[in-house]
């Protein structure tokens, strides 16, 4: 979680530790021992008094907002809400504020989700100025909810708001395998590298993939890569990793500001994806290295090593696939170069992550090597871009591999 504003010098000269206030996150919110269709939650009486009048209260002054759900690339809807609290509120010694929410779909039988979060305050001074900042959030199946949330500090001061989350896939999209069933309520995943599960794989399927996933923030200058942009090359990576039709996958995971490869992974049947986190962790985006800084073509020379080593690995792949963010450089891959590379004889496809294509419309280095080596490009902007993608690449693949179209749909 974070806090902004700090207007008044009064908080410098507190010493405001306000980072330790919110150190949970958006993902700290924890479910309730008991939630679901199978238990009882044990709430304290008040509480549940409080969420069951459904009358808004502000002895504890606070503004909620909500956040509407919004599709992520994990295929899963995140909703949740925004809270601002006076720090004059929270003057004084030590405290600790409890949150507690329930969600349930609308219409269903259903039991409602159960939420709770402690946040330690520490001491503020009394005439401290601003306001301190909240987040928190749940992810949803499609359909329709009601929140009933509540605030309380120690001197059982209560802030409670309550309204509704439409999380709906339009109609374009409804060919969309969610992760999270309809009318289903889960707390916010907090481990984005977890380990895939195992896949049955296809006893026909012996295709053997290689992917190069470029891990870099939408904005090359950018000091580090938010979560939303890590999430969605992530989810390119486990959708490789989820088609059954891939026994063998080859992963090689680079960064073009700090122009070096952070993690590979040769012919494997599952990816490790808790090493490959531990890897990323190594990222010192920026920072300037000054070997770097008077390497003026360093850039182009990395990438034109990289594509020219991956190209003419002994083991060749059934396909090769490119992934991650623009990469805009003053000079393109050399064309002398891509032509030692020679005619590949598999296909190669390039999932370009670009979450604002009408910004940067034109092709970048990767992608212009790519249109040398007769590959395709995919633009990933949203969800439904990555299900359709991977849809046709596995399409493209087992055709070119087998000489036939495929006999059943990717799963995703």
């Amino acid at each position: 979680m974070t806090m902004s504003r700090n207007a008044g010098s009064s908080i410098a000269r507190a010493g405001l530790a306000v980072g330790l206030l919110w150190c949970g996150g958006m993902n700290a919110q924890s479910l309730m021992r008991g939630s679901g269709p199978t238990g009882t939650v044990r709430i304290f009486n008040t509480d549940s008094a409080v969420l069951e009048a459904g009358d808004e209260r502000k002895d504890l002054p606070c503004a909620v907002v909500p956040v509407k759900a919004r599709l992520g690339f994990d295929l899963r809807f995140h909703a949740g809400y925004e809270v601002s609290v006076p720090l004059r509120e929270l003057a004084g010694n030590e405290d600790m504020l409890t949150m507690v929410f329930r969600v349930r779909r609308e219409g269903g039988n259903e039991p409602p989700v159960y939420f709770s979060q402690k946040i330690s305050v520490p001491a503020i001074e009394d005439d401290a100025k601003g306001e301190a900042y909240l987040r928190g959030g749940f992810d949803l199946g499609e359909g329709n909810y009601h929140v009933d949330w509540l605030m309380r500090d120690r001197t059982e001061r209560v802030c409670s708001s309550f309204w509704e989350v439409e999380a709906m896939l339009p109609p374009k999209d409804k060919d969309l395998a969610m992760v999270i069933p309809a009318g289903g309520i889960r707390a916010v995943e907090q481990q984005p590298f977890k380990e895939e599960p195992p896949v049955t794989r296809d006893p026909e399927g012996t295709l053997n993939v290689k992917v190069l996933v470029n891990f870099a923030p939408q904005n090359a200058r950018a000091a580090a890569l938010k979560p939303f942009d890590t999430a969605a090359l992530i989810s390119i990576l486990r959708s490789v990793a989820r088609e059954p039709r891939i026994t063998k996958v080859s992963v090689v995971a680079f960064n073009m500001q700090e122009q070096r490869v952070i993690y590979r992974q040769d012919n494997t049947e599952q990816i490790d994806f808790p090493a490959l986190g531990d890897a990323l962790d190594s990222l010192k985006l920026g920072t300037v290295d000054l070997n770097r800084l008077g390497n003026k073509h360093g850039d182009v020379r990395f990438l034109t090593k990289l594509i020219a080593d991956e190209c003419s690995s002994p083991q060749q792949p059934d396909a090769l696939i490119f992934a991650g963010p623009k990469v805009m450089l003053e000079e393109g891959v050399p064309t002398e170069a891509l032509k030692q590379v020679g005619d590949l004889t598999y296909p190669v496809f390039y999932m370009n992550y670009n979450a604002f294509p009408q910004q940067v419309p034109w092709r970048d280095a990767i992608g212009t090597a790519v249109k040398h080596l007769k590959g395709y490009e995919y633009t990933i902007s949203r969800p439904r871009d990555l299900w359709f993608a991977w849809t046709e690449i596995m399409s493209r693949i087992v055709k070119l591999r087998y000489g036939r179209a495929p006999s059943a749909a990717s799963t995703q």
